[in-house]
């Protein structure tokens, strides 16, 4: 894994010449991502991370904790237990020596041994899923990681929008599949990395997949086409 998107979160912390990161995927067209994005504070978050991060409580797992950010917040700002979990080591050394008192460089899938009071999964957190094939093992390991108790803070975007629509308001979508099943590719000086499978849901599907998996599920908040759902065990 060429972690380029860690390289970039490395070079902005450290001042060596960082780029702006862009990004990709097989339905929409490059599109610029400021490295400094990653680096924001609580105020310069949107409403969703926001809502989520107020929501949190007790020990908390932040998944795919990128530059840190929001365990940072949990941490610092809410006095938190939290463990910053992610794949790139960059990222995760980057979440060290801003602060983060414990991360950890590990596949969810790979992350055993705690549970937790509240699970994080932001930006996109139905990405990681991968497709709609594997979201019932991503769910499953979910259940395991969660306290009797605890919740799952999730958020996603319903990307119908982005495709489109016939004069009657039919909207052309690809025979083959869930529409929102995505190759997601990043690209930073030069380097493009592996394509990897990317899943945006509506909140009816998450819902619906979450349900079969042991879990009840709350729409906490609608921004626009984006939303941050709620999961607790039944």
């Amino acid at each position: 894994m060429k972690d380029l998107m860690g390289k970039a979160i490395w070079d902005y912390y450290h001042h060596e010449n960082p780029e702006d990161l862009q990004t990709e995927t097989s339905i929409s067209e490059l599109d610029e991502l400021p490295v400094d994005y990653l680096f924001r504070d609580f105020d310069e978050m949107n409403e969703i991370e926001q809502k989520a991060l107020q929501l949190a409580q007790g020990k908390v797992l932040d998944i795919g904790a990128g530059a840190g950010s929001h365990s940072l917040y949990l941490q610092d700002e809410k006095k938190l237990d939290v463990v910053a979990l992610d794949i790139s080591p960059k990222s995760i050394e980057i979440c060290q020596l801003r602060g983060v008192k414990n991360a950890v460089c590990k596949n969810m899938l790979d992350f055993a041994g705690e549970t937790f009071d509240t699970i994080i999964l932001l930006m996109n957190g139905t990405g990681i899923f991968e497709s709609l094939a594997k979201i019932d093992i991503y769910l499953q390991k979910l259940h395991t990681l969660l306290n009797k108790n605890g919740q799952i803070l999730i958020d996603s975007t319903d990307i119908l929008y982005m495709f489109d629509r016939d004069e009657d308001g039919g909207v052309y979508i690809p025979a083959d599949g869930y529409y929102g099943e995505l190759d997601y590719v990043v690209h930073y000086k030069g380097e493009s990395g592996d394509p990897i499978k990317w899943l945006y849901l509506d909140f009816k599907t998450l819902k619906n997949a979450a349900e079969n998996n042991g879990f009840k599920v709350e729409k906490v908040l609608q921004s626009e086409d984006s939303f941050l759902a709620k999961l607790i065990k039944k």
